[in-house]
């Protein structure tokens, strides 16, 4: 098929964007002609024609319109099978709904007073829109798929479950012999000790916070953790240092490497308010790590309790209480479920689904149409 797929420029560094990388590496490795439509900015993918879309520049919250409408004209005159969306735009037949809801973002985090906001009334204005006139949204989680259902009022019929796939290779249990050691050393670890992972950009709906509260509560004094993503230290140091954490933190900023990171922890945290699905999961659990993130993730569905622990979003208690489990559990057995957990889920089985709806596609046109003219 000759499929033309809309995404923002990204750079293979953050979970998103390998996710991106690998879907549309995948969809060329099994025969599809497959074009990328970016705005300036966008680095080469193997395999995959770039086509550049040149935007505008606009006053502030009008940026929120021109890339949907950009995408809109580039689309019109149709030369594809199917035009696959990562982004909220319009006159796409598939919307990858990777952000979930706006409105449940903002729900999640607590602030209602966004919404009289400019860039946030055009964001919910433009997203009621993706919804109501795509005709098919591939949800990232069930959770996803429950929220859009409920929202959006998306039926069935043109709502679909579609897990991403990880890099069964690139994370994997065997690096752990390799850059253990090293990577420990780098962040001034020492290397017996207990060392929990955070790795998430958007320190706030991931939720630093009660990370740091939760690692505050272990009984093992020597425990430390270790913050990988992009996001301002600054309110985060401060609750550090109010906790008695001190120099029991590393700060690592964002790292292109986060899968020697995986590979020098013990267990992963991710206490996220909002979280569609996050690469994060399934990352971690392919690295041969446990997990232990909240209700309010996506990647919830893919983490057992025999490979970590889901707990209530903010709730600081039961993220200490879960990171004791799994301190207390034989890390052999630990990793071999966590890798177990990860292993279904491949790029190849993130293209069979997609295929499936694509093959949906003329049918679905034709009936759309039909019942929104």
């Amino acid at each position: 098929m000759r499929l033309l797929v809309v995404s923002r420029p990204f750079a293979f560094h953050g979970g998103v964007e390998r996710a991106t990388a690998g879907l549309l590496e995948a969809l060329v490795a099994h025969g599809h002609d497959v074009h990328l439509l970016s705005p300036r900015g966008q680095p080469p993918v193997p395999g995959v024609t770039l086509r550049t879309l040149p935007l505008p520049p606009v006053p502030g919250p009008a940026r929120v319109l021109v890339l949907p409408i950009a995408v809109r004209l580039a689309v019109r005159q149709r030369a594809w099978d199917a035009v696959q969306s990562h982004e909220r735009t319009l006159g796409q037949d598939v919307y990858r709904a990777g952000e979930g809801c706006h409105r449940g973002y903002l729900d999640a985090l607590g602030t209602p007073a966004y919404r009289r906001l400019m860039y946030h009334r055009l964001v919910l204005a433009l997203e009621r829109r993706v919804y109501r006139t795509t005709p098919q949204i591939a949800a990232i989680s069930r959770l996803g798929a429950a929220e859009i259902a409920r929202l959006h009022e998306v039926p069935e019929t043109r709502l679909t479950v579609v897990y991403n796939g990880v890099d069964l290779a690139r994370f994997h249990p065997d690096h752990r012999a390799r850059e253990r050691a090293a990577a420990r050393a780098e962040a001034g670890v020492p290397a017996g000790a207990w060392v929990v992972l955070f790795a998430g950009s958007g320190f706030a709906r991931k939720g630093l916070d009660t990370a740091l509260r939760g690692v505050a509560l272990l009984a093992d004094r020597t425990s430390r953790i270790l913050v990988v993503g992009r996001g301002d230290p600054r309110p985060y140091r401060r609750l550090a240092e109010r906790l008695g954490l001190g120099e029991r933190v590393r700060w690592l900023g964002p790292r292109p490497d986060v899968e020697r990171w995986y590979a020098a922890a013990d267990a992963l945290v991710l206490p996220t308010r909002y979280e569609p699905f996050g690469n994060v999961h399934l990352e971690a659990l392919a690295s041969g790590l446990p997990v232990v993130t909240t209700t309010a993730a996506g990647g919830a569905e893919v983490v057992g309790p025999e490979s970590g622990a889901v707990v209530p979003p903010g709730d600081a208690r039961a993220v200490g209480r879960a990171l004791e489990g799994l301190r207390a559990t034989e890390p052999g057995r630990l990793a071999m479920a966590a890798r177990a957990a990860a292993e279904p889920f491949t790029y190849a089985r993130q293209v069979a689904s997609f295929e499936r709806i694509y093959r949906r596609l003329p049918a679905v046109r034709t009936d759309f149409t039909l019942r929104n003219r």
